[in-house]
């Protein structure tokens, strides 16, 4: 009788503070946005708050009428400031590796705009096996069910409800807003403290699954 080789296991990551520390690009084009628009935005509090898509942030700031067309130049202006400006997290390099190491495939599933999520792992030279951009929590799910994800890596509970929709593991990280107890609380199977901890958890998991 012969045996099936089971699938290779394909881990999602989210972007904003799992992969990146987008805080001082982001922050940086609040700024020139605040300028260029003549509106105020408080780039400090926007930043402890990155996860939600981008209109959820600018509707804080701007009459719900232009936040369209805000968003649009936002976007339009977030190559030249931000992307140079973004450093990966400890241990983002390392995680994508290990799970290539493992006979696995990564991909990123992100809410932001998604030519700009390419562009941030294109210049810090992180190379997944697919980019998906704009979803968000629940909506993440449609991508990792396409790409028959087992594991995605957050560090918001959008992205434990994202993995929960999907029926996949859902793995936080807190690095970005949300605590352990919160990411816990939402439903994440496991909670680690950085990415540095992911390649030993994936070296132990994958025996279990087996």
């Amino acid at each position: 009788m012969a045996f099936k080789t089971p699938p290779a296991l394909t881990v999602g990551f989210d972007l904003d503070m799992t992969l990146i520390d987008s805080r001082p690009g982001i922050r940086a084009c609040y700024q020139a946005l605040s300028e260029r628009t003549g509106t105020y935005i408080d780039a400090d509090l926007a930043v402890t708050r990155l996860g939600p898509p981008l209109a959820e942030e600018l509707i804080n700031w701007f009459p719900a009428e232009e936040v369209a067309a805000v968003a649009d130049l936002y976007r339009e202006m977030y190559p030249t400031i931000a992307i140079a400006a973004t450093p990966a997290l400890t241990g983002a390099r390392e995680a994508i590796a290990a799970v290539r190491e493992a006979g696995g495939r990564a991909i990123v599933v992100t809410a932001k705009y998604e030519p700009n999520a390419k562009l941030h792992l294109a210049h810090l030279r992180i190379e997944p096996d697919a980019v998906i951009g704009d979803l968000w929590a629940e909506q993440k799910a449609e991508a990792l069910r396409e790409h028959d994800a087992g594991v995605y890596v957050g560090d918001h509970v959008g992205d434990v409800r994202g993995a929960r929709a999907a029926g996949a593991l859902s793995v936080g990280v807190a690095t970005g807003p949300c605590p352990p107890e919160e990411l816990r609380a939402a439903g994440a199977d496991v909670v680690l403290t950085d990415l540095t901890e992911f390649p030993r958890w994936l070296s132990d998991y994958r025996p279990a699954r087996a």
